[in-house]
């Protein structure tokens, strides 16, 4: 035990400079201390890029990407909640190069017309928004931007911009009426981090059964209830209730992994 000691105030050393130096930022948000936390941690983004070589993108391009994520985890980090910062940085790094890979091949493999889409598909929300006084529905959308409905939910999976709001739109069973799939997830682990984090939800929707990817799109997109999603499926609406459950808990299963 002695002889782990150093070991152990060394450690402790380190998380006291840690706290020090995030502290003083919190109170003096300047660029100079930024700099100064990006120099002391700057090996967490030559690291991460290092790992993402052979991917046809330059060691310098990595760099410059990580070293975005490592300053928005720098800006972002709570030094109160009682973790290293390393630990909260390479995740935020990682997820920033990953961006940069997806968007990339997004540009090359997603049609034109469907980038064209959705790049207009938040204007049109906030426009209908602010007339509706509401988040407008999918078939309002796709009538606002004069597509079909289809077209519009390729382009809003295309470009992640489905995420946010199907996991806010209100559930209309009788058990969970008023409550969002974003609730019933649980709103301690589904910070707002990790509603924008696309990642996390292509990463579930690819663990979908085709029947509970149907009743995900039809209960979340287009606003359809348990009754007339099992008309069509001619199940019993029990059915699709038990179906939506197992959405549920595929959600809390990736978050749990994540």
């Amino acid at each position: 035990m002695e002889k782990q000691r150093p070991i152990i105030d060394q450690l402790s050393r380190i998380q006291e400079q840690e706290y020090n130096i995030f502290k003083q930022y919190s109170k003096e948000r300047t660029r100079e201390n930024r700099n100064r936390i990006f120099e002391e941690y700057s090996y967490l983004a030559e690291i991460l890029a290092k790992k993402y070589l052979n991917r046809g993108v330059d060691y310098q391009d990595l760099y410059q990407i990580a070293s975005i994520g490592l300053i928005n985890a720098i800006e972002r980090f709570d030094v109160d909640r009682g973790y290293r910062f390393s630990s909260f940085a390479t995740p935020t790094i990682i997820g920033e190069i990953k961006k940069y890979f997806r968007d990339k091949e997004w540009m090359i493999r997603v049609p034109r017309r469907i980038q064209k889409l959705a790049g207009k598909i938040n204007d049109a929300k906030e426009e209908l928004t602010q007339r509706l006084g509401r988040n407008p529905s999918i078939p309002e959308l796709a009538e606002h931007l004069m597509v079909s409905e289809e077209e519009l939910l390729e382009a809003m999976e295309a470009g992640g911009v489905y995420s946010p709001q199907s996991l806010d739109e209100p559930c209309n069973d009788d058990a969970n009426k008023g409550v969002s799939l974003g609730d019933l997830i649980g709103s301690e682990d589904m910070s707002i981090e990790w509603v924008e984090n696309r990642d996390f939800i292509k990463r579930t929707i690819d663990k979908l059964e085709p029947n509970e990817l149907k009743v995900l799109k039809d209960r979340y997109f287009r606003g359809k209830t348990q009754a007339q999603i099992a008309k069509e499926l001619k199940v019993s609406q029990m059915t699709i209730s038990r179906l939506e459950k197992k959405i549920i808990e595929k959600f809390r299963q990736e978050l749990a992994v994540k």
